[in-house]
């Protein structure tokens, strides 16, 4: 016996390229797993007849439950005088050459309790899941200490156990260097021996990441972190070339990292590298929009390459100071030249291979957990079409409605 049954819908089951469109479709679900989908014609009429409760979506578009793959959601503080300083010309490495940046947000979530972190960052999360996401992953990296970092990965905890929604935590430790230690290299060793081993004792992350880059940290000094993170378990990601190409997605590839992100000067050699590790680009316009920068992510060899392309919002009160992951599908198109079909599959199938959750998530098939939304538009294009309004139906996690 099916618990619900959807009829009546359009389905965009995002497994390939195309998107994989079905007209006149029906869904069912049993606990929180899709137990049937196909086009209603073909629907059992004993079945439907079992169904506990079929639901008229009304010739509705149905799509999975949008996946917002790279968020800093949890901090502190406001830098919106940073934002008033980039317009005057001051460039994102200039601010935080001067102690603004993620110093600044550090300071700020160092003195925040507990409750007022979570208070702030569960008010961004819901407004990223009234948009119709059902999985989030959030970065920490603005404690750069134990104790802070450790509180950021709780409040991510305290946020799932709360709110119908999956999230991935990941501890990004190596995001810049606190003011208490001297040098790069000393920094980098405290993060590997002390606050790793502490977080993997208390199962408070799920991956690591590394800001590599000229303004943060160096291949070498990454490399360092990834041979801990692999000791301790833990999945690899990184952000690399936004700013310079420092090879540091190639160095990720070496590893087996799930993603690499930003990649707006990333050579063709390390896509090459990445399309043989199977490294997800998570491309994110809007810290491209935010910063004005002028240098694209080579589409074109990515494609060329065959690797598979995410977008995120990168939601940080410096560079992206968005929760709106519907925005970020038109940005990809307007500003990296995506298909519409492309922005889907980003924020959907490849998403979840961004999260190394792509057996259970980002598509919708028989087996898979039943996320996804219903939504009031007249093709899936729409949603990178249109941008400011939000046209989600309903959403279903695990196979129930869920009000945000």
């Amino acid at each position: 016996m099916w618990d619900k049954l959807w009829i009546n819908a359009r389905i965009a089951t995002c497994q390939s390229h195309s998107n994989s469109f079905l007209e006149n479709a029906a869904i069912a679900t049993s606990g929180n797993k899709i137990t049937w989908l196909a086009d209603q014609s073909t629907l059992p009429q004993a079945e439907k007849k079992l169904a506990k409760q079929i639901i008229d979506v009304k010739n509705r578009w149905i799509t999975p439950g949008l996946i917002d793959c790279h968020t800093h959601l949890i901090y502190a503080g406001n830098r919106a005088h940073e934002f008033a300083e980039r317009l005057q010309g001051k460039s994102y490495a200039e601010i935080a050459n001067a102690g603004g940046g993620i110093l600044a947000t550090m300071k700020a979530t160092r003195q925040a309790s507990f409750d007022e972190l979570y208070q702030l960052s569960k008010q961004r999360l819901i407004n990223l899941m009234s948009e119709g996401v059902t999985t989030v992953e959030i970065k920490s990296g603005y404690g750069l200490d134990l104790e802070t970092e450790t509180k950021m990965l709780k409040v991510a905890q305290a946020l799932e156990d709360e709110l119908p929604v999956t999230i991935c935590k990941t501890f990004l430790g190596a995001h810049t260097l606190p003011p208490e230690f001297d040098n790069k290299d000393d920094y980098i060793a405290y993060v590997c021996n002390t606050i790793i081993p502490s977080i993997t004792q208390e199962k408070l992350a799920d991956a690591v990441d590394v800001f590599c880059e000229t303004i943060a940290f160096s291949p070498q000094q990454t490399e360092q972190v990834f041979l801990a993170a692999k000791k301790a378990g833990l999945a690899i990601k990184i952000h690399a070339e936004q700013l310079s190409n420092q090879h540091g997605a190639t160095l990720a590839s070496q590893y087996q990292a799930l993603s690499a992100d930003h990649l707006e000067h990333i050579s063709e050699e390390s896509i090459i590298a990445m399309a043989r590790a199977g490294t997800i680009a998570v491309l994110l316009p809007g810290a491209f929009y935010y910063l004005q920068e002028k240098q694209q992510p080579p589409i074109h060899l990515l494609r060329k390459h065959q690797v598979p392309i995410a977008i995120a919002t990168d939601s940080n009160p410096g560079s992206s100071p968005t929760n709106s992951l519907l925005l970020m599908l038109n940005m990809a198109c307007v500003l990296f030249h995506l298909t519409p079909e492309e922005a889907l599959l980003a924020v959907t199938k490849n998403a979840a291979k961004a999260l190394g959750l792509q057996e259970s998530l980002g598509t919708l098939a028989v087996g898979k957990n039943a996320d996804f939304v219903v939504w009031n538009i007249d093709h899936p294009r729409d949603l990178s079409y249109q941008f400011g309004t939000n046209p989600r139906k309903e959403i279903i996690k695990n196979g129930k409605p869920i009000t945000v």
